[in-house]
């Protein structure tokens, strides 16, 4: 939460006095609410036990207690557009609830929703949400338990299918975000679920999570979340059914990058938590679950998937295996399983670029962790932030590995942007490389993708490069400038004008995704986001760009048929 800094220090800051006096009528109109249902039900017929529902009550009184807890989440989602933190979506114009992402941030724009209108964030609207669910929800097969446990010592999952998604390590500030909605739902909800809402705010002392301003330094909030982390998940491999794995959701970005490689904290206690606990990875799955819209999409390359971890409990009689046997099976697995992710098949599409990194560690660990140890030369085991930098390394390697697949000016263009990015650098020093590359500043000039006079040269953005342009102009087409035609087609005018320009040169379209997947990678190891972000928005729209080529191709050559 960042809005202390900007003088919204006090809850009630976050929202203006006519939203605070709506709310919270809102809030008490719950009760009010419950007496008419309840009175409406006895009316009607319904049976009355007498017993409220939070203590298993199934009559009238109960079924009255039901819909005020719906009336009540539909307060709360009122409130989530009721602060003054909601901003404007241009995407979808209208008021962008206070949760865009999962933050209090300060924001620069503020919309505030009128409740009792037609238009966007209105209170019917809200209670509109909720009662689709209860419709659509599929009560009269399955029957839902929420329980209240600690994860640490939970009996709840034994002998059961387990599926879970545990905190990100100090990504989010769960229990203090919650504070924004349950004081709303104390307001409405404490007469009739008091035991659920005794205490005035949410607990956090035992929260999962690595606070530094709970437990004073960042050493001591890794060792809280490690020993934490590794008593749940000793739990859950010790009670859930033998016979099912147990599949963790895990979107942490891997972001630490020094001398010995890419890695992440948050990846590595929570790595590590897993292995003390007795699993092993057998298996990861990407899976796609964040809009494109939402705020963290739109101002930052942040991830798109979950990596759906696969575990199970590892083998008694684990072998250990050494650096040298570990790295050769490394080498084996992942090009293999990085190939599956960039190009996806029948039913699975190519992974974003942005999520590459993070799925790539699933194949990796599922080597690591199904050993008892990998031993160093030393004979000492080696460490999760070890062999994730190893993991980190294959895949860099992977994505270099199409250097000699791709032509001398795209070679110099990479090197060139992997020292300079779009500056401008010394003409000499363009010369020694580009001679090494086996091509010339000439050529590469010729071919339209850099500047070069009065002793300087730079690489053209996407931006720079010119309308009009088709793959028939040039005989020789570097995969550096047909790359970028593509996403300049792509950002200006669409998938349709992107598929039309691929199927010009489709024999290079394996060449020219390799290459957006190597320079997302480099862009992102720098800290390059604006630049970084058309990478990704290419590979994400590639299976589209990729059909419009393909049926573009079948019509020319129905056409080049027909006229013979």
């Amino acid at each position: 939460m960042t809005t202390p800094l900007y003088g919204l220090t006090h809850f009630h800051h976050l929202f203006t006095e006519r939203q605070l006096i709506a709310l919270n009528t809102f809030c008490d109109l719950v009760s009010e609410a419950r007496e008419k249902v309840y009175e409406d039900a006895r009316s009607s017929g319904m049976a009355d036990d007498g017993i409220r529902l939070g203590d298993g009550g199934s009559g009238a009184r109960a079924y009255a207690d039901a819909v005020a807890v719906y009336l009540a989440l539909a307060v709360d989602k009122l409130v989530d557009r009721g602060s003054v933190i909601c901003s404007w979506d241009t995407g979808y114009t209208k008021v962008r609830n206070t949760f865009a992402r999962q933050a209090i941030p300060m924001v620069w724009d503020f919309a505030e929703a009128n409740p009792f209108s037609d238009s966007t964030g209105n209170w019917m609207s809200m209670v509109e949400w909720v009662w689709k669910v209860v419709e659509n929800v599929p009560i009269n097969t399955i029957l839902g338990e929420a329980h209240l446990a600690d994860a640490q010592t939970q009996s709840i999952s034994a002998g059961k299918i387990v599926s879970t998604d545990p905190p990100y390590y100090d990504n989010v500030g769960y229990a203090d975000l919650s504070d924004f909605f349950y004081v709303w739902l104390r307001r409405s909800l404490n007469p009739i679920l008091p035991r659920l809402l005794a205490t005035l705010m949410t607990p956090k002392k035992d929260e999962l999570v690595a606070a530094t301003d709970r437990h004073g330094s960042k050493e001591d909030a890794n060792l809280f979340f490690m020993q934490g982390m590794s008593k749940a998940m000793s739990t859950l491999a010790n009670s859930t059914h033998p016979a099912f794995p147990v599949t963790i959701y895990y979107a942490f970005k891997q972001s630490d990058t020094e001398d010995e490689g890419t890695s992440s904290e948050g990846w590595v206690a929570f790595l590590e938590a897993l292995l003390q606990a007795g699993f092993a990875v057998t298996g990861t799955w990407p899976l796609r679950t964040e809009l494109s819209n939402r705020m963290r999409g739109l101002d930052s390359n942040a991830l798109a998937s979950s990596i759906v971890i696969v575990c199970r409990r590892r083998s008694a009689d684990a072998e250990t295996i050494s650096r040298r046997a570990f790295l050769r099976e490394l080498n084996t697995v992942i090009p293999e399983a990085l190939s599956d992710m960039m190009h996806g098949g029948p039913d699975q599409s190519p992974i974003a670029a942005v999520d590459l990194q993070q799925a790539a560690i699933g194949p990796g660990m599922a080597v690591f962790s199904k050993y008892a140890a990998v031993l160093e030369a030393d004979g000492s085991p080696m460490t999760v932030k070890t062999a994730l930098q190893l993991i980190n390394r294959i895949v860099d390697a992977y994505l270099h590995a199409s250097d000699a697949e791709v032509d001398a000016d795209t070679l110099f263009c990479i090197n060139w942007f992997d020292q300079f990015g779009w500056s401008e650098a010394d003409f000499g020093r363009a010369d020694v490389l580009a001679r090494a590359k086996g091509t010339s500043v000439d050529a590469v000039h010729a071919a339209g993708v850099l500047t070069a006079g009065h002793g300087k040269v730079r690489l053209l953005r996407w931006q720079e490069y010119p309308s009009g342009w088709s793959p028939g102009q040039d005989h020789d087409i570097p995969v550096w400038e047909a790359l970028h035609h593509l996403i300049r087609a792509l950002q200006l005018e669409g998938e349709q004008a992107a598929g039309k320009l691929l199927a010009g040169m489709y024999s290079r379209s394996e060449s020219i995704r390799s290459l957006a997947y190597r320079l997302y990678t480099l862009c992102e190891r720098k800290g390059w986001a604006e630049d970084a972000r058309a990478y990704n928005e290419l590979i994400a729209s590639w299976d589209a760009i990729a059909e419009v080529a393909h049926k573009t191709g079948l019509s020319g050559s129905q056409l080049t048929l027909d006229v013979e």
